[in-house]
């Protein structure tokens, strides 16, 4: 884990280094098409698995319920931010 969390943040160094590169502002294109194709392998690995495509039933609906919970708590922090730092008080 320590490796990943390294090459990350080597990364974030280079591309601060190298901001002003052209080839670096080329790179976002190159990017989307990469995480596409690993989305899509991802797909490909969990269709291949029996157990995972057994209990899909059972694993869809805690799936489901966790990100609509996770969607409602952000979008009523969200809401109460705005409304305590941002919203115009009427005088």
């Amino acid at each position: 884990m320590f490796i990943v969390i390294g090459i990350m943040f080597g990364g974030i160094a280079a591309g601060y280094a190298l901001r002003k590169a052209a080839f670096i502002q080329k790179t976002g294109n190159c990017i989307s098409y990469t995480i596409l194709a690993l989305l899509f392998l991802l797909g490909l690995s969990a269709g291949g698995n029996r157990a995972l495509i057994h209990n899909l039933p059972a694993l869809g609906g805690q799936a489901l319920l966790i990100a609509f919970a996770g969607t409602l708590g952000s979008v009523l922090a969200a809401w109460a931010v705005y409304h305590c730092f941002f919203k115009k008080k009427k005088p």
